[in-house]
């Protein structure tokens, strides 16, 4: 994933994409930033992991500008996170990350909202870099509360 970030790099400066090349040069500085705190290479897993910290920060920015009104850099963070994303795996639609909740509260054996770390430490694995925590976290909390 880091050579795919350089080489997409590379061709956003040749032709002259400023938002793009400036996202992913934030994002290879915070890969390196992690992999200097770690004290080693990352992995893929961990890369994602940087990236959707990267995609998280942007949104809670978005969220930000658009109470201040400035629409301008609502758009901007809007581009940020599409090339972001762009890097992770294909997302799961709400009806099958419902299909996967389900699947993980039947093999724990979750009965009751009491339960919910025990089915989101078995979930976060399944899901990761696949669906945002939130919102599984949500769909966990509203299932395990009508069963």
């Amino acid at each position: 994933m880091k050579e795919q970030l350089h080489q997409d790099m590379k061709e956003a400066l040749k032709s002259h994409d400023k938002i793009r090349l400036q996202t992913i040069r934030m994002a290879l500085a915070a890969i390196k930033n992690a992999e200097i705190e770690k004290m080693h290479p990352l992995t893929e897993e961990e890369i994602m992991g940087v990236i959707q910290r990267e995609i998280k920060m942007r949104k809670d920015a978005r969220e930000q500008f658009s109470r201040g009104g400035r629409e301008d850099l609502v758009q901007q963070a809007e581009k940020e996170i599409q090339v972001l994303e762009s890097y992770l795996p294909q997302q799961l639609g709400d009806s099958e990350l419902e299909a996967v909740i389900k699947q993980t509260i039947n093999e724990v054996g979750a009965r009751s909202g009491k339960e919910m770390g025990k089915v989101m430490a078995a979930l976060m694995p399944k899901i990761r870099g696949r669906a945002d925590g939130k919102k599984a976290s949500a769909m966990v909390k509203e299932l395990l509360a009508g069963a």
